[in-house]
């Protein structure tokens, strides 16, 4: 039980987890302020995980919360909304038992030691999601992802998108899409002594194509790959998993990564025609969770965007989540790095703009190629950084060189920020995000005009129930 103490020291983002996501059916949305553009007409979708606890206990790390969708649809009628479980065969066994029975990124199982053999680990369906034409797909870091209807929600289950056909073949969260291709890449690691990588091509239905493994180093933590031009660009940080203790089940993935600084990040670049390695090169030694995007410049050389952190201690903050009370500082910043394709040589690293980047996107039809803007959340001025959740949008202007940030009042807490072309004035973008309020303890749908971010959102739309913060989602234009 919480106490009076807690709830006093507890910032205001601790309310939106307190408790587990509440479902809701497709439901209209009021207008609180404002209206919906004439030409945004599509669905939002995100996902996150939604339950932190089950029978009393805590999950160990923010990764390991059971995923929810939310669904916004936009149409001529206005916006209904729909907010379903992943139901997952690791949910639904936990649901019945009223308690938790896996262990997973942050935690081990319940019970004996030999539970982490007979149970394995969770699929939480928990971070991101891919519209396809026929299906929606929730995608986890090490494993298949599920298929859901677009529309409803309802779970179909587990997806081998015609290839995955093994148990050991994951599908990571972070795919990227060719807008003018219809492709889709993305990878998955294969936990051993050394770990192998796979990377897959997709068409425009998802169906895996083309496939290439490469062996690595260790095991490495890596969340997400990028499009630039004719090329994939992986980045390898210094992180390795201790395996010994995993294996003995005395302790969580998570526990056993150790930050090896000495080790430099490798940098993999591969060709997206054959999947072929061009280059492997070494740089100094970073973190990241996200690529925020990439390109060839007119030069020939690789420009590759991503939110960097100095060492790893983000993944303690992202830890401590789950309890309602952070206090490891992280801060990352939006970084550019310059590198040779043929040798994967990094000629430069700067630093674009000195404010915490995370959660990064740009526009659609931009990725793999330069983008003006690049869009991410981060941090209100003067917020206590280790203590805070994210609480601020931002938007910077690569040709202007200027940053411009939407006024969020305190103790309200944004998700990604997602570009969107307007389907009637391809020159118009609007920004989505769902913003937890937390004087009101209410969650909201805010639509921003891009080229008024620090103004008042143009349309303001009341959610029936507060949805957790979140991870990645995405636009499936009507």
């Amino acid at each position: 039980m919480t106490t009076i103490s807690e709830k006093l020291t507890k910032k205001a983002w601790a309310s939106a987890i307190a408790e587990p996501g509440k479902e809701f059916p497709l439901t209209q949305l009021p207008i609180i302020s404002g209206k919906i553009p004439d030409g945004l007409r599509g669905t939002l979708y995100r996902n996150g995980p939604a339950r932190l606890e089950r029978g009393g206990k805590r999950v160990g790390h923010w990764f390991d919360g059971d995923g929810a969708i939310l669904a916004v649809h936009f149409t001529d009628a206005g916006a209904t909304a729909v907010y379903r479980y992943v139901q997952t065969n690791g949910y639904k066994e936990e649901a019945a038992a009223a308690k938790l029975l896996y262990g997973n990124y942050g935690m081990t199982a319940p019970g004996a030691f030999w539970n982490q053999w007979l149970k394995g680990v969770k699929n939480t369906a928990n971070t991101s999601v891919i519209a396809l034409p026929d299906k929606l797909l929730a995608l986890w870091e090490a494993g298949r992802p599920h298929a859901l209807d677009l529309q409803t929600l309802e779970t179909w289950g587990e997806d081998d998108l015609e290839r995955l056909t093994n148990n050991g073949l994951a599908y990571s969260a972070h795919y990227k899409r060719d807008d003018q291709t219809g492709e889709i890449f993305n990878f998955g690691i294969i936990p051993g002594l050394n770990a192998k990588l796979n990377i897959y091509k997709s068409n425009a239905t998802g169906k895996i194509i083309q496939k290439a493994t490469y062996a690595l180093d260790g095991i490495p933590i890596v969340h997400d790959i990028a499009l630039a031009g004719q090329y994939l660009v992986l980045c390898i940080p210094p992180v390795r998993v201790n395996v010994l203790p995993v294996l003995l089940g005395i302790s969580s993935p998570c526990d056993a990564l150790e930050w090896k600084a000495q080790l430099g990040t490798q940098i993999l670049v591969f060709d997206r025609q054959t999947l072929s390695l061009v280059s492997r090169g070494e740089a100094e030694p970073w973190f990241h969770w996200h690529f925020v995007n990439g390109y060839l410049d007119a030069s020939g050389l690789l420009i590759v965007d991503i939110a960097r952190y100095e060492d790893f201690q983000v993944n303690q903050y992202f830890k401590e989540v789950p309890e309602g009370k952070t206090h490891t500082p992280a801060k990352s910043s939006l970084s550019r790095i310059h590198l040779q394709p043929q040798s994967g040589k990094v000629t430069t690293i700067e630093r674009v703009v000195d404010r915490h980047c995370e959660l990064p996107t740009v526009p659609q039809q931009n990725v793999g190629q330069a983008s003006r803007y690049t869009y991410f959340s981060s941090f209100r001025k003067g917020a206590e950084l280790g203590k805070e959740l994210l609480n601020a949008i931002a938007r910077f202007d690569h040709q202007t060189e200027t940053l411009v940030e939407a006024n969020l009042q305190e103790n309200l807490y944004n998700s990604e920020p997602l570009p969107v072309q307007d389907a009637q004035n391809p020159k118009q973008t609007w920004v989505l995000s769902v913003i937890y309020d937390g004087n009101s303890c209410s969650s909201e749908v805010w639509v921003f005009d891009n080229d008024h971010l620090d103004k008042e959102p143009v349309c303001r739309l009341g959610l029936p129930s507060v949805i957790p913060h979140g991870f990645h989602g995405t636009w499936n234009p009507a």
